[in-house]
C-alpha cells in the first residue's frame, strides 16, 4: 500500500504527548482525532506496545486506508468514521476515558493528490472538497450560488485574501456565461483577474481562495471550539491533549481555550466573588508552540505553517471556560 502523506511534528508529538510510566505506559488509550492515512496512529502504536488507539475520521475513502495500514496492530487499534465533533459530543460508552487525544487539523495530502474532489487548483477534477461527500454544500454549490458580497467576505474571513473582492468579482462575472464546476476553471479565474506581480509570489494566487472554500465546505472552524473543550472534558485527569494547526485562524481558536482551560478565574470583571472554582483545569505544556525544524521542512514542505500546542489535564472545565475562550456557539 503506498503511503501519500507524511505526519508532521512527528517527533514532536511523540516526546510531547508519550505515555508516562510504566504502568500507565501498559495502559494507556489514546484518540487519534484526525486519523487520515494513520500516520501519528502507526508512530504512536510502534514505538509504545502497550498503548492502544481509537481514529476517528469522516472521509470513508481515507478511513479505509488507515484500516488496512493498521491492520497489523490487531485489537490495539480501533476506528469510528465520522466527524469529530460528534464523536466528542457523544463519546461511545463502549471506550475508555483517554489518557491522550491528539488533533492534526491539517487536510491529508491524499486529498489534494488522489481523492479526486478538486481540493487541488493542480489538477482538473469536480469542484467538490467535501470530506463527508454524503451531503452538505460542495465548493461548486458555493462558487456558484453565494452573492457577490458574501463570497467575497468568506475568500477574506477563510482565505485572508487580501484581494478577495476583485476574486469573488471575477467569479460572479465568469459564472453568468457557464456554471464554474472545476477546480482548474475556478483557478484559472482566479489566475486572470489578479495583478501580474501577484500571479508570480511564493504562493499559487488560487492558493487561499481554496483554502476558504476547503473551510467552508467543511466548517472547519465552526464546530472546533466546542469539540476541542469537549474532548478536554472526555481526557482523564493527569492526560495530555495535542493540537496541530494550520493557520492562525486555527491557532488562535486553540490558544485562546488552552489559555482559558489554564487560568485560576475567567469570571466576568464585573462579578466580584469567583464563581468559576478560580483553580485552573489545565496546565500549559506549550507556552509557545512547536513548530517544524528546518530540515522537516525541507523533507516536508506541507508542514511549513504547522505549530502543535499541548496541555496536560488537571480536571474538568465548566462551560464559563469555553465562554471565555469565545467558542460557547
Amino acid at each position: 500500500m503506498e503511503i501519500i502523506h507524511t505526519p508532521v511534528l512527528l517527533k514532536e508529538c511523540l516526546e510531547g504527548l508519550s505515555p508516562v510510566g510504566e504502568s500507565y505506559e501498559q495502559n494507556a488509550f489514546m484518540i487519534d482525532s484526525t486519523l487520515g492515512e494513520g500516520g501519528h496512529s502507526n508512530a504512536f502504536l510502534s514505538s509504545f506496545p502497550g498503548l492502544k488507539i481509537c481514529g476517528v475520521d469522516a472521509d470513508k475513502v481515507i478511513h479505509e486506508r488507515a484500516k488496512e495500514r493498521l491492520s497489523v496492530y490487531g485489537e490495539r487499534m480501533r476506528f469510528y468514521n465520522g466527524w469529530f465533533n460528534d464523536f466528542y459530543a457523544s463519546y461511545p460508552a463502549d471506550l475508555p476515558r483517554p489518557n491522550i487525544i491528539l488533533f492534526d487539523l491539517g487536510i491529508s495530502v491524499f486529498h489534494y493528490e488522489r481523492s479526486g474532489r478538486g481540493f487541488s487548483f493542480r489538477y482538473d477534477e469536480k469542484l467538490d472538497m467535501r470530506l463527508d461527500t454524503s451531503g452538505g454544500e460542495s465548493a461548486a454549490d458555493i462558487v456558484n450560488g453565494y452573492g457577490e458580497q458574501k463570497l467575497a467576505d468568506l475568500i477574506y474571513l477563510y482565505g485572508e485574501e487580501k484581494l478577495s473582492r476583485r476574486i469573488a468579482k471575477a467569479i460572479v462575472e465568469a459564472r453568468r456565461n457557464t456554471s464554474i464546476t472545476s477546480s482548474k476553471a475556478l483557478a484559472d479565474i482566479i489566475y486572470g483577474c489578479v495583478p501580474p506581480a501577484y500571479r508570480h509570489g511564493a504562493i499559487h494566487p488560487a492558493t487561499r481562495t481554496f483554502q476558504a472554500l476547503r473551510i467552508a465546505v467543511n466548517d472547519e472552524l465552526g464546530h472546533l471550539p466546542r469539540a476541542l473543550f469537549q474532548a478536554f472534558n472526555c481526557l482523564l485527569p493527569g492526560g495530555k491533549m495535542g493540537v496541530i494547526t494550520f493557520h492562525s485562524l486555527e491557532d488562535r481558536i486553540v490558544k485562546n481555550l488552552f489559555r482559558a482551560l489554564s487560568k485560576e478565574c475567567v469570571c466576568p470583571p464585573q462579578v466580584s466573588i469567583c464563581q468559576c472554582g478560580g483553580k485552573p483545569c489545565a496546565e500549559l505544556l506549550t507556552r509557545k508552540p512547536l513548530c517544524p525544524s528546518e530540515e522537516e521542512v525541507k523533507m516536508n514542505s506541507p508542514s511549513r505553517s504547522a505549530k502543535l500546542r499541548i496541555v496536560r489535564k488537571i480536571m474538568d472545565a465548566g462551560s464559563e471556560r469555553l465562554a471565555f475562550a469565545g467558542g460557547d456557539r
